[in-house]
């Protein structure tokens, strides 16, 4: 693989033993910036001065030694950009060398992991839809008091679930606040002796608990709170991601600085002096390390100097880190590539079911599938708490807005104005209608309004001319929340006909296997969504309710 400009130099042929130090380093030229180096493990030793060292012998058909391989014909930059988007630790697993192997050994005791039992999965990847839980915890441990409190063991400060597609046409990344009142189911906890201790819940009263204290609080660890957001949004959730304040300096850092911009300036210190201590003019800047950091954590100057203000922020950044991970200048330079494995291995604490770098770079790699401009961040819907004063410290959810966007999820709803990718339910409604006349049907009432088959098949006969309709009273079985309408493959012409006349969705559309034959009348089903005759449906897999939203793929000013 050519990563080297027009050097056709092999990933694994990249980390060599250096003679001086023992360690292993990126190959670059004499001069070139040092490199970055990992200790010498695993049965390789540093050699004492003056020792003779054997030359390693070449490797079939290598060019060292005078061997030589027939030249493979030159691959494109797009290419060679392609290969290297396996996810950020991707690289290592190209490689096939001692040196690569260290690296991956090296990667792997990075990362931390929590068993969070039964609340995720134990599988890395999914041929379903996947939820991924990315907490930002406040925790002070390690940080030797720079931002307060050292002994603070944290709580949910950032919470994102990341919803994946299921064909990973797009995803949906969800803010939670942490400041919504919201109930805190029992919770398993793994010990340290292999024993299980349960946490109890925390029911929802007036003004607590808040979404934060799922975490950290009475010892809850993160599977607690990918039980919490279950509860919330009635998603389940696979996995979770881990990060602290650490994680944002050195990621920003990795992959070259963060490119932010700003619709007002910010100086952000309160009148005690608290705040991140921010102080940026309106327009667009590039933040890494440190200034990252205090750009994240700034609410004091923002409009109302909240949490929802400040998730408006995060939601820039991390978008614009997405494209930066993801960009050809990243992707093709080693160097960068194992900064960023570095700085992000270190930083992560993850569940067992993705504990390790092989399982993570399987992830990255089915993540990385999704295209930026099909990634949109949103924030679940929340009002102020109406049990509190005219000072809003809390707000809770939405009720007539949040489950809109928690269907949409379930449903792998793209939230942005991209189609999704071509499926069969996308044409259900477009081809050639029959005429009313020649259109056949049967109606059941399987949940709507009392007397709705009745009603709906007066209505087709005296005011749209479908003069082969049937009342069949009630439908069997259990009630439906949904209308149906089922077809054979020859009647979907007088399907759509009557989609048309009553405004079904293409989802309420269901062709059956087989030709039903001349005759035969299809079968339509009135749900418990039907609110009477030629009034159009809701397709479930689109929201209902206007929510606010941005897109991985664009840099919009904020704050």
């Amino acid at each position: 693989m050519d990563t080297q400009g027009d050097r056709n130099i092999d990933p694994a042929d990249q980390w060599v033993l250096d003679p001086e130090t023992g360690d292993y380093r990126l190959r670059m030229d004499a001069d070139d910036a040092p490199a970055p180096t990992v200790p010498a493990q695993g049965g390789h030793r540093a050699h004492r001065e003056g020792e003779v060292r054997p030359v390693p012998k070449p490797r079939e058909g290598s060019r060292r030694g005078g061997a030589t391989r027939p030249r493979k014909a030159k691959r494109s930059r797009k290419r060679k950009v392609l290969m290297w988007t396996g996810g950020t630790l991707g690289f290592v697993l190209l490689a096939g060398s001692g040196g690569a192997y260290l690296l991956y050994r090296h990667f792997d005791d990075n990362i931390s992991t929590v068993d969070v039992g039964t609340a995720g999965s134990r599988n890395a990847t999914s041929k379903d839809a996947v939820n991924i839980l990315v907490i930002g915890t406040d925790s002070r441990i390690g940080l030797g008091g720079k931002y307060g409190d050292a002994g603070s063991v944290g709580h949910a400060d950032t919470t994102i679930l990341f919803h994946v597609a299921k064909d990973r046409s797009n995803a949906t990344a969800m803010s939670i606040p942490r400041d919504m009142v919201t109930g805190i189911p029992d919770c398993p906890t793994k010990q340290k002796d292999g024993s299980t201790k349960t946490i109890p819940g925390t029911p929802k009263a007036t003004f607590s608990p808040r979404f934060n204290e799922s975490l950290g609080q009475a010892g809850r660890d993160p599977g607690c709170t990918m039980r919490t957001v279950a509860k919330i949004t009635g998603l389940p959730v696979d996995h979770f991601i881990l990060v602290n304040f650490e994680a944002v300096k050195t990621l920003s850092t990795a992959v070259g600085g963060v490119p932010i911009c700003l619709a007002h300036a910010i100086d952000d210190t309160d009148s005690l002096g608290q705040g991140s201590h921010l102080h940026l003019p309106a327009g667009p800047h590039t933040v890494q390390g440190e200034q990252a950091l205090q750009f994240v954590r700034t609410r004091h100057s923002l409009k109302n100097g909240s949490d929802l203000d400040r998730i408006d922020l995060q939601k820039q950044f991390l978008g614009s880190m997405i494209r930066q991970m993801k960009s050809s200048d990243t992707l093709t330079d080693p160097r960068k590539l194992f900064e960023l494995a570095n700085a992000a291995t270190k930083s992560l604490t993850v569940d067992t079911g993705i504990g390790g770098v092989g399982k993570l770079t399987d992830l990255a790699k089915d993540l990385n599938r999704v295209d930026p401009e099909h990634i949109t961040f949103t924030t679940l819907p929340v009002i102020d708490n109406p049990d509190e004063g005219k000072i809003h410290k809390t707000v809770v959810v939405d009720e007539t807005r949040a489950p809109a966007l928690f269907a949409a999820i379930k449903n792998d709803v793209s939230l942005t104005e991209a189609k999704k990718k071509a499926t069969t339910s996308d044409t259900k409604l477009h081809g050639p209608k029959a005429d009313p006349s020649q259109v056949r049907v049967v109606l059941y009432n399987g949940g709507g309004p009392q007397g709705a088959a009745q009603t709906t098949q007066q209505w087709l006969l005296n005011t749209k001319g479908v003069t082969h309709s049937t009342n069949g009273g009630n439908a069997p079985g259990a009630q439906q929340a949904r209308t149906t309408l089922a077809y054979g493959p020859d009647q979907a012409d007088q399907a759509r006909t009557l989609a048309a006349m009553m405004g079904l969705p293409a989802s309420a559309l269901h062709p059956g296997p087989d030709d039903r034959g001349p005759g035969t009348e299809m079968t339509l089903t009135l749900g418990g969504d039907y609110q009477g005759p030629g009034v159009p449906l809701t397709d479930p897999n689109k929201p209902s309710v206007d929510i606010p939203q941005s897109h991985a793929d664009k840099n919009e000013c904020v704050g």
